[in-house]
């Protein structure tokens, strides 16, 4: 645990960094800049941009090229966050322990510092910094706008929204559908990314896709479990509120009891997948193990 901890801590910091270097670097209103910052610099645990570089390290490749592939990830997730926050949304008004950037600025600002993190992620992977070859360009562009888009997070909030403002039960099929386009496929084009800027065979590529799907299910089983279960003072957030919106979750179709036993089974079939790589898939199996150990 404190191996993948450290590891987490020390590639947040570089991904930050590169951050903070892109957003200084451009012309932005100060205000849109700041709170862009603040959305992207106030902590968490940087699992998907984790994930990228990982995963490119075990095709040989780490450096400034990937923390970009990263940073550009974090931007969409970051972006997300942001807008989950709304009170069109979650209406939450703390995350990672600060008020949520419609609390500390105004609804107009988050709106607008989502929409230019979602916009400054493509931008980062279309620059040639980021890949000389434009094909890798593109491929890097296709896979992030698929893992966010309609058809993945974006797409899955929407069956959340709809799932919530609703008296039809749904069933654990389509819960598990729900959150692997709400959470999963941006795990997955987390994996997917750093693939591609390694260079990967498809047969490494169809592993990490097995390996994605698994964790990013346990990953919202584990959020299900927290919101159950978490300490608001460690969480830096608030807790309880599926119960509060009768929201289907695994807990809620499972119970705590088989929702911490299904994680733990998708656990094992998503190290399971890792044994491609050898020895070199150390690193993502300990973060696998992480996932439904983590306290907040």
């Amino acid at each position: 645990m404190k191996r993948v901890v450290s590891s987490l801590y020390q590639i947040g910091k570089n991904v930050s960094a590169t951050l903070q270097e892109i957003l200084n670097a451009e012309n932005i209103a100060p205000q849109l800049q700041s709170a862009a910052i603040d959305a992207v610099l106030s902590g968490g645990k940087r699992v998907r941009p984790f994930l990228v570089v990982e995963t490119a390290k075990l095709f040989g490749l780490n450096d400034s090229r990937v923390l970009r592939v990263a940073g550009a990830l974090e931007c969409v997730h970051c972006y997300s966050l942001v807008h989950d926050d709304l009170p069109a949304m979650d209406d939450d008004d703390m995350r990672r322990g600060q008020p949520t950037i419609h609390k500390k600025y105004d609804e107009a600002t988050a709106i607008l510092a989502g929409d230019g993190l979602l916009t400054l992620a493509f931008q980062i992977l279309a620059d040639v910094k980021t890949s000389k070859d434009a094909s890798v360009r593109s491929d890097l562009v296709l896979a992030l706008a698929k893992g966010s888009g309609m058809n993945g997070m974006v797409g899955g909030q929407m069956l959340d929204l709809q799932a919530e403002n609703s008296n039809i039960a749904l069933t654990q099929d389509e819960v598990e559908n729900l959150q692997d386009l709400k959470t999963g496929k941006l795990v997955h084009a987390a994996v997917e990314m750093g693939a591609i800027m390694g260079g990967a065979c498809d047969e490494k590529r169809q592993a990490l896709y097995i390996y994605a799907k698994n964790i990013g299910l346990s990953f919202q089983i584990a959020d299900d479990l927290l919101d159950a279960l978490g300490d608001v003072s460690v969480m830096g957030k608030s807790i309880n509120k599926d119960a509060v919106k009768n929201k289907a979750t695994f807990v809620s179709l499972l119970g705590i009891d088989g929702a911490k036993e299904y994680a733990r089974k998708l656990i094992v079939d998503a190290k399971s997948a890792l044994k491609i790589f050898g020895e070199d898939g150390e690193s993502l199996s300990l973060l696998a193990d992480f996932i439904i150990d983590r306290d907040s």
